[in-house]
This record gives C-alpha cells, sequence and structure tokens, in this order.
C-alpha cells in the first residue's frame, strides 16, 4: 500500500500578511463606529435615561426589560446584564418567545429597551400592540431612524454604522459593537445619576473576587481568642520567641495586663536582637520589642491590609480596638485563603 504523504493532506498557511490586513481592517471599521457615537448622546439619550428611572427608582417598582433577536438579542442579553450589575433591575427578553407566552413578564410600570439593527424584527415588533396597551413606554436601538420600531418607539437611540466589519458588509459585526457600546452608556448614566457606588457593585456580585475584595472586612478574616499571639512586656524574649512558633504568625503582640498594646515583636526584631548578641534567656520583651507598631481597625476593609502589607513590606499585623485593645491578629496567608488577594 502507498504511504500517504502527510504533508499533501496538511492545510496551506495563509498569507500571513493579508491576515494581519484584514483583522487590522475590522478593527479600524469598529473604532469608527465607536468615534460616531458620542454626537449621538443628546436629548434623546437623556430621555432615555430618564424613562428608565422614572421606572426603577423608588418607590416605583418597575424593571428596564430588553429585548432582541438574533445578534442583536445576544447584546440586548450582555446590556441587561450590564444594567442589572449597576443598579437598575433589569431583565432579558428573548423577543421570539415572549410572543409565546414570556410577554407575560412585562407588566405596566416597566419600561422596554428593544434592540434591532434593521428596526423591522418581525418578531420585535409584534410586541409593540401588547406593550401599548399596557402604557409601558419603548426604547428603540436601531439603525434605521425611519424604521417601524423607531417611529413607534417613545425613544430612539441613533446605532447606525457606515459600514459593518465584515468584507461582504453583511455581518453584524460593527453594528453590534455600537449597540453594545450604547448599552454601556446607558448603564454608566444611570449607575452615575444613582449615586451607585462600589460597594454597591460589590453587594450584586458577592461571588467575585472584586466582591471579596469591597464587602469582607479584616474582622471577616482575621485570628482571634486564643488564637492571637500575645505575651506580657516582662516575659523574657525566649517567651515571646515560643509564642511566635505556636501562633504561625511571624510576630507577637506585645500587651499591657488590661490587653491594651505596648508593642509587637517581630521575625526581623528577633534577627535583630540575635546580631547584638541579646540573650534570649535574660531579656525582657520590653527591651526588644517595636513600639508604635502599625495596627488595623477590625471594621476597616480586608483590602487595607493588603495595602498596608504592601506599602509597609509586612507579612502580618495586629488589629486593635478604639480603645488601643488587641482584637485580632490576620498574615498575608489569611487574606489569600479569603480571596482578596
Amino acid at each position: 500500500m502507498a504511504m500517504l504523504d502527510a504533508s499533501a493532506s496538511a492545510p496551506h498557511p495563509r498569507d500571513a500578511a493579508a491576515l494581519i490586513a484584514a483583522g487590522r481592517r475590522a478593527l479600524e471599521i469598529e473604532a469608527r463606529a465607536l468615534a460616531a457615537l458620542p454626537s449621538r448622546i443628546d436629548g434623546a439619550f437623556a430621555r432615555a435615561c430618564n424613562l428608565c428611572l422614572a421606572a426603577t427608582d423608588p418607590p416605583a417598582s418597575g424593571r428596564v426589560v430588553v429585548t432582541g433577536l438574533g445578534k442583536s438579542g445576544h447584546i440586548a442579553n450582555k446590556i441587561a446584564a450590564t444594567l442589572a450589575s449597576t443598579g437598575t433591575s433589569a431583565f432579558f427578553l428573548h423577543a421570539a418567545e415572549a410572543s409565546h407566552g414570556d410577554l407575560g413578564m412585562v407588566v405596566r410600570g416597566d419600561v422596554v429597551v428593544a434592540v434591532s439593527h434593521s428596526g423591522e424584527s418581525v418578531e420585535v415588533l409584534a410586541l409593540l400592540p401588547h406593550l401599548a396597551r399596557l402604557a409601558v413606554p419603548v426604547i428603540a436601538l436601531t439603525g434605521n431612524a425611519a424604521s417601524s420600531l423607531a417611529r413607534a418607539a417613545a425613544v430612539h437611540l441613533d446605532v447606525s454604522v457606515a459600514a459593518e466589519a465584515c468584507p461582504l458588509n453583511l455581518t453584524p459585526t460593527a453594528s453590534t459593537t455600537a449597540t453594545l457600546a450604547m448599552g454601556d452608556a446607558l448603564a454608566a448614566a444611570l449607575l452615575a445619576a444613582r449615586g451607585f457606588t462600589s460597594e454597591d457593585f460589590a453587594r450584586s456580585h458577592p461571588g467575585g473576587s472584586l466582591g471579596r475584595k469591597l464587602l469582607l472586612r479584616i474582622a471577616d478574616v482575621m485570628r482571634q481568642g486564643k488564637d492571637i499571639p500575645s505575651v506580657a512586656a516582662d516575659v523574657t524574649m525566649e517567651a515571646g520567641l515560643l509564642e511566635m512558633s505556636r501562633k504561625g504568625l511571624g510576630l507577637t503582640a506585645v500587651t499591657d495586663e488590661h490587653g491594651a498594646l505596648l508593642g509587637v515583636f517581630t521575625d526581623g526584631d528577633l534577627r535583630r536582637a540575635l546580631d547584638r548578641g541579646v540573650a534570649l534567656r535574660g531579656t525582657r520583651m520590653r527591651e526588644v520589642m517595636t513600639r508604635m507598631p502599625r495596627t488595623v481597625r477590625p471594621e476597616q476593609l480586608a483590602a487595607a491590609a493588603v495595602n498596608e502589607m504592601q506599602q509597609y513590606s509586612v507579612t502580618a499585623l495586629l488589629a486593635v480596638d478604639d480603645q488601643g485593645h488587641v482584637v485580632g491578629a490576620l498574615n498575608i496567608h489569611d487574606l489569600l485563603r479569603a480571596g482578596v488577594v
């Protein structure tokens, strides 16, 4: 049997220069589409924002319902997700499923954002009579201001593009990019109007790393009670070293009889003491501790402890209360386990 030449069946690589040129051309077209949008953020955009705010700001209890079909449906879904994560009650409604029962999700008091590049999607237009009966206003995002959807909407936002990035000028590319960007602009404007904060954002993202960084307090991750390394000022350096070893934090607090912080003894203090020839058994902790150490408060964000450690090149910190009493201790490993770092 004749051996097949592997190289004969291998795909031929395309010309690298042509591929690079095509990719750059696509991005340049999309960049131009985005560059055309700022001039369209005008009175119509402000009216669209106010419709969304009127529907969703307390005491109103409406939602922003974002709908579309096909590629526009994918973009609509992303716009709804962005709105929901930035303080605007919103959800995605599939335009085709809406006519088969899902339209019942829309109630009086809502506002609908309808996405259709042509503005003539039959499934989207079919929703208009029902929305009109409910007095639900429609915000249309289309590429055709003369389209049926644009003319029927309370507000039309123009997301037209000069050309698609597709070489055939057919596949939705630049148009979907422009629509997504307009949706982002809407979400950003609503976020700003509400005074939405980073902590508000974190509350809707509790499972993500950002949520952990913004919501976790030092009190949530610090070691407490008997797990805090602590010795009296009059014990020997040897006793302080044993306490450090038992608790495994690389430091120990030095406190008075009431638990008030007097100083801290760290691995660095130990090295410096040994360099000076200090006796482990004959030296008291008050003689070798670092006075007025850097501390954190339990109510601070855990991210603040990360910043403190990075800024001052330390790996562990003590937490104190308003009276200066030691109430906790933590190191970089505690923060890593909590997902803050």
